[in-house]
Order: structure tokens, then sequence, then C-alpha cells
């Protein structure tokens, strides 16, 4: 898409979704930037007594009074202490106490599935934080759903007898591995028939809310009909929850990354439940060199290993490699 084109083109439902959150004397700046440009923006950075920033494409733009997005922070307006602190009220619905669990976790989840992550004064108790006060920070994360990203990688991950390949997805930060995950998830619950492949039952743990975008115990996005989800639950403790209460055929989880996920995910395989997961890395050398992800690709648990990037814009598929021989299936 390019600027200039109609502009009943661009999908701005989202990103007028969050405004609904933010300060009026913010969101009326926001409100005046380009249509083109609010359909991108992936990010809105609130910081106290600093400039309004957007990130879009992997980049940071500062955002003028005049709803103009710079690279340099001349004319940005500067968010006031007032403006942070009324935001935050907004978001918690006026009462922070009712989100006091989400907040000791560092992000609240919106309507529509955006999330909301929270920096300031960590409090600690005896059994750990607390809470988060003196909110110095709030970072607006806009979900966006797309239906369909998945569909050409589909045909390289489900198998002939109505099962799927372990499969990871590798990605470096904000390149659309969240996305392809959830769009995957959706296809193996929802089936594809193009492929004769039927819906089979998915156990989804969603930790940080991102996946699926719960809100008030609904799904803001679409993961599938035959899907289950553990919402804000470790992936070492949803894992096996799911194995002992819900029967699935395949568990999807986000960012692997501590022993205990590790340990969690043998104790699935040795049930015969399917894994599908995310991990940080901009390549198979890069998740090699991290001691526990390379333990499990050396035990060539994940048969299909799907590597992107954005060199061709958020969510190119990079690579898919065969989990067993580690050679290119794209060509």
């Amino acid at each position: 898409i390019k600027e200039g084109q109609v502009m009943d083109k661009y999908d701005n439902k989202n990103f007028d979704m969050v405004l609904e959150y933010i300060t009026p004397e913010v969101s009326s700046v926001l409100h005046k930037i380009s249509s083109f440009k609010k359909s991108i923006i992936e990010e809105i950075r609130l910081k106290n007594n600093k400039p309004l920033l957007v990130c879009c494409n992997g980049n940071d733009y500062f955002v003028s009074k005049a709803g103009e997005l710079k690279e340099d922070n001349h004319n940005a307006l500067i968010i006031t202490s007032y403006q942070l602190q009324n935001t935050f009220q907004i978001i918690s619905n006026y009462s922070v106490y009712a989100f006091e669990e989400e907040i000791k976790s560092g992000f609240i989840t919106l309507k529509g599935g955006h999330r909301v992550g929270i920096a300031g004064k960590v409090i600690y108790g005896m059994d750990g934080i607390e809470t988060i006060r003196n909110i110095s920070s709030l970072n607006i994360r806009i979900a966006k759903e797309l239906t369909g990203v998945s569909d050409s990688v589909m045909k390289f991950i489900l198998t002939k007898n109505n099962s799927i390949y372990n499969t990871l997805i590798v990605s470096p930060p904000q390149c659309g591995k969240t996305t392809l995950l959830r769009d995957i998830v959706r296809n193996i619950s929802d089936g594809m028939p193009q492929y004769n492949f039927k819906g089979i039952k998915v156990g989804l743990v969603d930790e940080r809310s991102e996946i699926a975008g719960v809100y008030n115990g609904m799904p803001q996005k679409n993961i599938g009909l035959r899907t289950d989800i553990l919402d804000g639950c470790l992936k070492s403790d949803g894992i096996i929850i799911l194995i002992r209460a819900m029967s699935p055929n395949v568990i999807a989880t986000d960012e692997l990354g501590r022993p205990e996920d590790i340990e969690a995910i043998h104790e699935a395989l040795k049930c015969g439940i399917k894994i599908i997961s995310t991990v940080h890395g901009d390549d198979l050398e890069d998740i090699f060199r991290k001691k526990i992800l390379g333990e499990i690709i050396e035990e060539k648990i994940f048969q299909r290993i799907i590597v992107l990037d954005n060199s061709k814009g958020v969510g190119t598929i990079k690579e898919i490699i065969d989990g067993i021989t580690f050679k290119s299936l794209m060509y």
C-alpha cells in the first residue's frame, strides 16, 4: 500500500479504538495523523515529560502537534504527567485496584485485544511483585489480526494423517511471529478443506494475552472453533493443565525460553500431543547459540522450523526448514 491511494482502503478501526483509551489532549493530536499512516502504526508510546512516539515498520517517529510523523523531536507533543496519569486511569476504567493482577504482570489487555505495557515503580511484597506505581511509561500495542497469512505455509505443517508436524517459528521482535502463530492455530482448529484437513483440538497457552487477546473471558481474535485458551498462564503450568484437563491434539504457545517450558513440552510429546511455538532469534544459527533452545533443536523435536524477518516487510517468510535434515523446504 502506498500513500495517496483511495482513503477508504485503509483500515483505521483498531487505531481509532485505542484512541478511546487515551486522554483527549493527546488523542486529538493522534486523530490528525493521515489515514494511511494510522493504518500501519503498531505502537503508541507515552512517556512522562517526553515526546509522543509511534512505531511502525520497525521505525520510531515523533508526533508533532499537527499530527505529523517526524524523525526528529522538533515541535513534537510533550506528554505531561497529568496526561500520562489520566490515560492510565481511563485504561484501568478509573479502578486501578480492579486491574492489580494484570498490572503486576506489566500490562493491561483492552477490548479488541490491544495491550498496554506499563512501566514505573515496581512494588514487591512477600509473594513477589504486588503492583506498579508512579507510572512513567505506557506502550499501547495495537493488535492487528491478519486472517489468512498462514495459508501459504500450512502445506508444510499439515500431515497426511490429519495431524501436524511439531513446528517452531523463529523470529526477531516485531516481525509477525505472533500474528502468524495465531493464524496457524485458527487453520488447525477450523480445518482446511483444500488440504482435506479436518479441524482438530488445540490447547492455547497465552501467557502474555497476545495471541487470543482475551477480554472479559472472550477471545478478541479468531483462534478457531476447537481452541481452548489458558490466558495469562505460565507456559510450563499451562501445558500440564491442558494435558490433564482438555485432551488437546495440539498445544500452541508463544516465546519458549525457560527450562520449565522445555520440560513441559517433553511431557506433552510423551502423551502424543503435537507442539507449535515461537522463539526469539535472527535465524537457526542464533537459536543454536542459546543453550536451552539449541538443545531442543539438536533433539530434533521440531520437524518444521519457520524463520521470519522483515526484509520484504513484516512477516516475511525467510526460510522453512526440515527440522530433521536441516534442509530448506522452500526450493
